[in-house]
């Protein structure tokens, strides 16, 4: 089994072994009551959010150009008590945050992160929520866990904090909704299994899902083992384990799922494990 014990935020007051995880999941820790994301259970409203292959192709090469971007260390200073917060609040270890933080807008770089769309028209901000897969009575991903930033303590100051809440383009906004949605499909402290599949809920459900899982939580557990860095690579002995352990079997569902002689004109999401729904912000 792949784990890790969680590292203290740089610069933080509040290191997860002064934290007690009191509820993971779809049990929220710190919530109100009524805070949950509601969402249906693999039923017909479920939001069910996968990318064309032609999307997941672009964003193998956009991931690969950002996790390549060098990031300065006075730039990641405003970020760490908002990782601080979105741990304390939601019981999700700040490093598998701040992994996707990484992978979606090479901490907020990305020159889609504070303005406009993404190249598929649908994602934007530091987190890339989804803004545009509502619809007939089901809400976008973005306005499912918009609301999260009541839920923390809101830094006094950090960069582009914008007036108006919610804002996807906010990075405390943005970063604990991002905690919420990966409580809320199973993330805890842990870097296992669990987050691994929070990570590829957070894609989506095809191979590009897998890839960008299996490096997200690659990443995660190589910061939690040899420190947090901002610009190092990802070990790739350790996405390979990663995938040997979490990523392979459902990388293989879907090889499976197409018999021989045939071609794959729309893709399935995988079957689900009970209890748990497909809702991911890349319905472009």
């Amino acid at each position: 089994m792949i784990a890790a014990t969680p590292t203290p935020v740089p610069g933080a007051t509040a290191p997860v072994s002064d934290i007690t995880a009191t509820g993971t999941g779809s049990r929220l820790v710190g919530r109100s009551p009524g805070s949950s994301v509601s969402r249906s259970r693999g039923g017909a409203h479920a939001i069910v959010g996968d990318p064309s292959a032609v999307q997941a192709h672009r964003d193998l090469a956009l991931y690969e150009a950002q996790t390549s971007t060098h990031i300065a260390e006075r730039w990641m200073q405003g970020f760490y008590p908002i990782y601080a917060a979105a741990q304390r609040t939601f019981g999700v270890n700040w490093l598998l945050i701040a992994s996707i933080h990484k992978q979606e807008s090479a901490f907020s770089t990305a020159p889609t992160t504070y303005e406009g769309l993404n190249f598929a028209g649908c994602c934007g901000g530091p987190m890339q929520f989804n803004v545009t897969n509502g619809g007939a009575g089901i809400s976008s991903t973005w306005a499912l866990v918009n609301n999260s930033y009541r839920y923390g303590a809101r830094p006094a100051s950090y960069d582009h904090m914008i007036a108006k809440h919610p804002s996807i383009y906010d990075d405390f906004d943005s970063i604990m909704a991002a905690a919420h949605l990966l409580s809320a499909d199973g993330a805890g402290y842990a870097l296992d299994g669990a987050a691994w599949n929070a990570a590829y809920d957070y894609y989506g459900h095809d191979a590009t899902g897998v890839t960008y899982a299996d490096q997200v939580l690659a990443r995660a557990i190589g910061w939690s083992q040899h420190g947090f860095c901002i610009n190092c690579g990802i070990e790739q002995a350790m996405v390979q384990a990663v995938h040997a352990a979490y990523g392979a079997p459902v990388a293989a569902s879907y090889e499976t799922a197409i018999p021989k002689g045939h071609t794959a004109v729309a893709r399935k999401p995988k079957p689900r494990p009970p209890g748990r729904s497909a809702h991911r912000r890349r319905g472009r």
